[in-house]
């Protein structure tokens, strides 16, 4: 159902965009510019965009999402994107995409790692490891320590499973991979399973990162591909 354009107190509209996996999908949000509320985030509307097509649908979608709810590319506040980890090629879509509009509009980006987003999400206090699957058996993980006034990184690395599983005792595993849930389980960790994430989701984090000055600018806004070394891929080669 179309959310009617009628304003009632003063907002700032943000474009989320996350193009990290298979598939993506474009979110079209009013954010609540009142004094101290930082959580005001009403979404319009989520777009999906079917993997492979990325570079073809992306612009256009934004166009028709923009048209669809009466508003044009002039009346965006800020942008919200995945910056990794993901797919080399999708990631690098959605980031150029958002460079482009951004440095033409003259627009904040928050750039919104999958793996603090998992964090966030999960709602789970101490020390939480956020895991998503890398392919060719590495998981990529994130280390937080969660309380409830902040989150701190602690790293962002790629483990191969037995690393992984070796790693995260003593953590509480979050995952919206049905895979790696269960790997967690056979392994006797804690874990907290997460619904898929959304570009939604990307927009309520990318819009806590913008009220607080945790922006970047065009020039500055890069992947997070989470890649182990050249001597990391050697040893593991070899092993």
């Amino acid at each position: 159902m179309q959310i009617p354009r009628i304003l009632t107190k003063p907002f700032m509209l943000l474009l989320a965009i996350d193009t990290s996996g298979k598939q993506g999908s474009i979110a079209l949000a009013r954010a609540g510019e009142q004094p101290g509320n930082d959580k005001d985030v009403e979404v319009i509307e989520v777009m999906p965009l079917a993997g492979g097509t990325f570079s073809a649908q992306l612009v256009p979608e934004i166009a028709a999402l923009l048209t669809k709810h009466e508003f044009t590319k002039n009346d965006i506040g800020a942008f919200a994107v995945a910056s990794g980890p993901g797919s080399f090629t999708g990631l690098r879509i959605g980031l150029a995409a958002v460079k482009a509009l951004a440095e033409v509009l003259g627009k904040p980006i928050a750039a919104v790692s999958l793996l603090e987003l998992c964090a966030i999400v999960s709602g789970v206090q101490g020390r939480v490891m956020a895991a998503l699957d890398a392919g060719r058996g590495d998981i990529y993980v994130g280390e937080y320590e969660n309380t409830s006034r902040a989150n701190e990184l602690t790293a962002e690395r790629m483990l191969s499973r037995n690393e992984f599983l070796s790693r995260a005792k003593g953590w509480t595993v979050v995952t919206p991979d049905p895979a790696l849930a269960e790997a967690a389980i056979s392994g006797g960790l804690s874990l907290r399973t997460l619904s898929p994430l959304s570009s939604a989701d990307l927009a309520r984090l990318g819009w806590r990162k913008i009220r607080s000055g945790a922006t970047i600018t065009p020039e500055r806004l890069e992947a997070n591909y989470i890649r182990r070394t050249d001597a990391e891929m050697l040893e593991k080669m070899r092993s």
